[in-house]
Formats: C-alpha cells, structure tokens, sequence
C-alpha cells in the first residue's frame, strides 16, 4: 500500500512538473521538426497578400487599434470582459474594419472571446475578424538608466515573444505580472493572427544611448533576420528580437507570419535640415531598410509607423523655412554638432520628382501628412503600414495641424470622422498597405503632456477628464451615468427639479448638478435676453486665495471668489479665473513669456481675472524666424454655443451651453475649474506656497448669480455641497458620430 501511494504520489508530482514545465515555462519536445513550414502571409515591395483557397491575393489591413482601459480600471487591470469583447468585435466588424490590434499580452477573456467571435463567424462562411498582436516594453524601462541589451529590455522583450507565441497557439499559463495579463490560454487563435509589430514608440534618447554605448554591436546574423553594414546597435537588437520570435514559432509550431517594428517620426530614418534637428531634438534614428530576411523567412515583413498629422509635422517647417534674426544665434552653435554622414538619409534626397506632386493634393491645398506618408513609401523597399492615425474629440487640445487642421482635440466628433477618412485617403493615396486607426475606445486613465500637471495622475482612470485631449481618441465613448447622464445641455429643461436649486432671488435661481465629467448649470432669470443680457456665475472653490470684486466685468461678490462664468451671446461667452489661481501662469510661465512665475506672485486677493489658456506643442521659433519667441496658447475657457445631447440631430460634442426659454444650461469640465481629482473633490492649492501644482480637500463650493446691469449691488452666493464618488464610477457605452460617419465611408468603398 506505501509503495502503491508512493508511485502514485510520484507520478502526481510528474505530471505537475510536466503541466507547469509545458504551460508556464514553455518547455517542449520538438515532434514536428520535419513538417513543412506553413503560413498564409505573404508581402512583395510595396502590397501585402493573405492565401485564400490557395491563392495569394492582396489584402489590405484595415484595422481599428484596441487599448485595456475602461472606466475606473487601469489598463494593467485587464478588466474588460468577455461579453464586452464579443460586443466590441462585431461593432468593429459592422464598422467596416477587418483587423484588430492590440499592444500587448492581455487577460485570457479576450483570447476566448476572440476564439469564440471568429469560430461562429467561420461557421456562418463570414468573414472573421483578424489580429496583429503587439509585444511591448515596458515604459519604465525604456524611461530609465537601461539601454535596449539590458536584461530589463532586451532579454523581456525576448520572453515575452515567446510567451505571446504560446498564447496564440493555445499553449499556456500565466500568473499577473510585469504589466501583462494573466489566466489559462488554452484556445488557438493563431490561424487568425496575421502578423506582429514587435515594440512600442521607441525614446528617441534610449536608442541613441544604445548606439552611442555599443558601437560594437551593429550587427546580427539569424536564421531568418541578418543587418545590413550599415545597421545600428539598436538596429541589430531589433534583428535579434525578430528572428528570435520567428524561429521560436517556426521550430515549435512549424507556422510563421507577418513581423514589424514598431516606429514613428521621432525615430524615423530621416536627416533633416539642422534648425529642426534642434529644435525637435531629432537625435535619433531606426531604419528597418538595415534588417533584412532570408529566404528561409516565408512571410515577410513590413515597415509599421505611428504617424499622427499633427507631430511633429516636420515637414511644414521643410515647406516654410524661415530666416532667423540673429545672425549666428545661440541655437545654430548648438546644432554645429549635427554633421551629416555618409549613411544619412537626407529629406531632400527621399522626396523625388516636382515637389509640388508630393507637398500639395489635388485641390492646391499644402498637405504635409500626404507629403510625409509618401516619403515613407517612397524610401522603404516593403510595404508600409501606418499603425496609428486619428484625432481625438476631447475639449483641451494640445497640438494644431496648421495644414489641414485635423488637431490633436477640441474637435467635434463629426470632424473627427472626417479627419480620419482624410488621414485614410492620404494613407492610401500615398501607397500604403494598411492602416489602424487609433482607438477603438476612449480611456479615461491617459494623461496628456500640457494637462498633466494640473491633474492627480494616481487617481485618473475614476474620472472623464474633457480637458485632457488623449483619453478621447475612441470611436466608442464612456459617458458618465448608466444608462444616460443626469443632465444634457439641450435647451430642454425637464431633467431638472426643486432638488437642483441651490440659490433663489427675486429675479431667478440657480440649479447645480455634477457627474463623473461635468459641473452642470441652469440659471433661470426673470425676462432674461440672450441677446442683449449678460450672465455673470462666480464661483468660490478655494479658501486660500480669491477677490470679491472683478475689475474686468467692474462686478462684486459675498464672497472672494476664483472664478466667473460670464454668458454673454453665443460667440462671446467664457470662464475667466482671478489671476493669482491661474495655473498656466504657476507652471508655463517661463515658456509663454520667459518669466520666474514665482519672483513675483499675483496678490491673493488681486482683482484682475484672466481668460483661462492651453499651452499648444508649435515649433513656433521655426515658423516666425525668432528662436527667443514665446510658446503658443489657446483659450480653453471660451464658452460654445450648442447642443450637446447625442440624440439631438444638431449635436455637438464640444457645445459648453445654451440657452432655454427662460436662461441658459452650461457645462463646465472639471480640471477647467482646477479640480486635480474630483472623485475626492482635491482642487489645487495656493501654487505660489506650495511652488506648483499640490492639492487641498473641499467638500463645498459657493456660486451665485446675476444678469443684466450687476455692478450696484454684491452678487449673492450660496453652497454647493460636494461629496464625490470615489473609486466607484458610472458610464455607458456610445458609439460616436465619427463611428457611423466612417461606417458610411468604408461601407462606400467596400460597394
């Protein structure tokens, strides 16, 4: 009986160490060596064909990129569920879309949606949907002391191929950790997988520290990648990285498909003249011309490209170059440094023919995102695929496309649809084989680079923040609520009651609401007349600073207030800030006006209120020709009139108010009252104490409200009380007017 338990016991142990060895670690006896290689991908020069029926046909990538994030989950959280999944597939589906993406390794939820999606889609003879799968690097390492042959970087980034590999053939386990998902891969997707785009946006300074500290390693020779003489340190980890993934799946699973690198322009293989080497700090370069690949790789690869139209946008400064005042400025000793080699790829060798069939389109019009495209495909010798393009739909913007104005936010989502059916034609006019528009859904966790400051990075997935443009890119967007919000701005009333009214006088009252993305308003004022009466709303947030009087509009207050709404016509309205609480001032003001904002502080109680701006990323030196000239803003507290219900047949996605029978509703965005995370209600504290941006709990605010002649009298001010909601959020699922708008145009094409 002991032996019997004990040789049971064994063979336990056995199969335990074989399941974890085979599930977890990837350990394998190679059975198959002698079966023939397969793969139903194939590139020439410049096309893409996938095999159908035995035939190689040309196939477009027409995809649609899929992030982790939804509301109140980090994306390392992998909170998406299977039903979501099925759902999103077949909205991207009846899109017109016939590929995903996505960025890295995720929860086994989307694998066996995925599996499910496309067994019942092949069962139906229609078309399954079909998947590029990323393998990414970990920005904290990519943002720290380690260079691309650390462990860290490259040998994670090895492991991670094969594990990705073993995923998509159904043929693993994995715990949570170092960002990726977790669970029980047990379902083969692999058959719907076309290829993979190896990295992420890679930092310009870490491949130049990779090249700089291993001018040794500038060349690899595999099985299936091999370097040019010409390739670069980084270069040759790239080749590595490839060939490993592919003699992993070629030696395992005797399959092989499609493999990219990931790049954009900060890192795109280009020389360009000195002043924009400068000012873009243009100091590296990835040329996936220096990787090539045997005869023994069947599949091919091809060149993948961020490429957005408004960054950097090199090429309006190749279009428009400018004299610059000084005759030797402090920037041109700077870029003395900045020689050409003999393996440079210089722009003006790239753009060939009249440079007019290139910069501008059809109608004459200067398009520099075409111009770009088509240098692109115009030097590479396989196919290029732009990877991601899109605009986003949220209120703050931080970058101008000053050709063709599809900017990076504060566009309606009727004019994104349009903006990414443009960036499409460019795309496809330009040669491309495929593209991906980003993103399939908004994410309320991303941060953007002129807002982040302003905001409470730890607690950002638990609120909609319109102010910050990259958490609205999506063709699918979360709105707060769940089922719909508790207020539209819509001219239409009804949704408010008695219980709304915080502050009543004889003229009007005041109603207040709030949801995971706005402060709402409806002011009710006696005869009120949109257009020859103003209304004045100031708000009291903060305790530590505020004036009771505002010059600018020549108004007083109970109370030292922060900020005033003032209504004032459909083209004249705004949300001014008393200047000591105006953060551009506390964090930009050495940019905007070469200034210490902390020498010479605004008094706590001035009585000068000033328009509330955006700082915008414009080489503005290389436009005006004066290298000392002061950085771009816009006015992000200019009110706009519109109806913003989705329902309404004259939406508008940015309306900020309008006006009703008897007043007006409006909408404020939280961050553009200063609120760094109003799940807590923590608005910024006093910067000039604190030399940036800290915050302070309030769990009431103050507002009143006048109209018509109000500078006899002190505008009275009631409160608001403010509770917040904490980690606990509301939203629902809506698809954009830029989703149908698309739908329509691919539904166009495909007829």
């Amino acid at each position: 009986m002991k032996k019997f338990i004990l040789a049971v016991s064994i063979a336990v142990v056995i199969l335990f160490a074989g399941y974890y060895a085979y599930y977890h670690m990837g350990v394998y006896v190679n059975v198959h060596s002698d079966a023939p290689v397969t793969t139903f991908m194939k590139t020439d020069e410049d096309t893409i064909y996938m095999e159908r029926d035995g035939v190689y046909e040309p196939f477009e990538i027409r995809g649609v990129n899929m992030g982790v994030g939804i509301p109140g989950k980090w994306a390392t959280d992998y909170a998406i569920d299977k039903e979501t999944y099925l759902r999103w597939f077949q909205w991207i589906q009846e899109l017109g879309a016939n590929t995903i993406r996505v960025y890295t390794i995720l929860h086994d939820d989307f694998y066996n949606a995925f599996y499910e999606y496309n067994s019942a889609r092949e069962e139906a003879g229609l078309e399954p949907l079909w998947l590029i799968h990323g393998v990414w690097v970990n920005d904290y390492v990519q943002n720290s002391h380690r260079d691309a042959y650390d462990d860290d970087f490259l040998q994670a980034l090895l492991d991670d191929s094969k594990t990705l590999v073993d995923i998509l053939h159904g043929n693993r386990s994995l715990s949570l950790g170092r960002g990726l998902g977790s669970g029980s891969y047990r379902k083969d997707v692999s058959r719907w997988v076309i290829g993979y785009i190896l990295g992420v946006e890679w930092e310009d300074v870490t491949v130049a520290y990779t090249d700089n500290k291993y001018p040794e390693r500038n060349s690899y020779s595999g099985t299936y990648m091999y370097t040019t003489e010409d390739a670069t340190p980084f270069e040759a980890m790239l080749a590595q990285a490839g060939d490993s993934i592919i003699e992993y799946e070629t030696q395992r699973y005797r399959q092989q498909r499609l493999v990219a690198f990931s790049n954009w322009p900060t890192t795109d293989p280009f020389t360009y003249p000195n002043a924009i080497r400068y000012f873009f700090l243009k100091c590296a370069a990835v040329n996936v011309e220096h990787i090539k690949t045997t005869d023994a790789f069947l599949s091919g690869s091809f060149a993948s490209y961020h490429v957005y139209p408004y960054y950097p946008d090199y090429l309006n400064y190749v279009l428009n170059p400018v004299e610059f005042e000084d005759e030797e400025p402090l920037w041109q000793k700077v870029i003395d440094g900045f020689e050409h080699t003999e393996d440079d790829v210089l722009i003006e060798d790239v753009l060939t023919g009249n440079q007019n069939t290139d910069f501008y389109d059809e109608s004459g019009q200067p398009n520099t995102y075409y111009a770009y495209i088509k240098m692109l495909n115009n030097y590479h010798t396989i196919p290029v695929v732009i990877s991601e393009y899109g605009v986003s739909t949220g209120r703050g913007m931080a970058q101008r496309d000053i050709n063709t104005g599809r900017n990076q936010g504060h566009m309606t989502e009727q004019e994104q649809g349009q903006a990414i059916i443009d960036c499409y034609e460019d795309i496809m006019a330009a040669g491309s084989a495929g593209s991906c528009v980003f993103t399939w859904q908004d994410e309320w966790f991303k941060r953007t680079w002129n807002t982040m400051a302003n905001v409470d990075l730890d607690n950002t997935p638990y609120w909609s923040d319109y102010q910050t443009n990259e958490q609205y890119f999506g063709l699918l967007a979360f709105d707060p609520g769940v089922e719909e919000s508790i207020s539209y701005v819509d001219g239409d009333t009804s949704e408010w009651t008695e219980d709304d009214v915080i502050l009543s006088t004889e003229e009007g009252s005041l109603s207040m609401k709030y949801d995971e993305k706005f402060l709402y308003f409806y002011a009710q004022w006696e005869n009120f007349d949109p257009e020859h009466d103003v209304l004045y709303i100031p708000i009291d947030t903060t305790p530590k600073s505020g004036s009771t009087y505002c010059r600018n509009y020549n108004i007083s207050f109970e109370r030292a207030c922060d900020f005033v709404i003032c209504i004032d016509g459909t083209d004249n309205s705004r949300v001014m800030v008393q200047e000591r609480y105006e953060v551009l001032r506390a964090m930009f003001l050495r940019e905007t006006a070469d200034m210490d904002a902390f020498v010479d502080p605004p008094e706590l109680d001035s009585p000068r209120f000033k328009i509330i701006s955006l700082m915008l990323q414009t080489a503005t030196p290389l436009l005006t020709g004066n290298w000392s000239a002061s950085a771009e803003t816009y006015e992000t507290g200019v009110l706009r009139h519109g109806n913003a219900n989705p329902d309404s047949e004259d939406f508008d996605s940015l309306a900020d108010f309008m006006f009703t029978e008897d007043g007006v509703e409006i909408r404020i965005p939280w961050q553009l009252l200063n609120f760094a995370n109003p799940s807590e209600m923590m608005i910024h504290d006093d910067y000039y104490e604190n030399f940036g941006v800290e915050y302070i709990h309030i769990d009431e605010m103050y507002v009143g409200m006048a109209a018509g002649d109000a500078t006899e009298y002190r505008i009275p001010m009631a409160s608001l009380p403010l509770e917040g909601w904490g980690k606990t959020v509301t939203y629902h699922e809506r698809l954009k007017e830029s989703y149908y708008i698309l739908q329509e145009y691919w539904a166009g094409l495909d007829s």
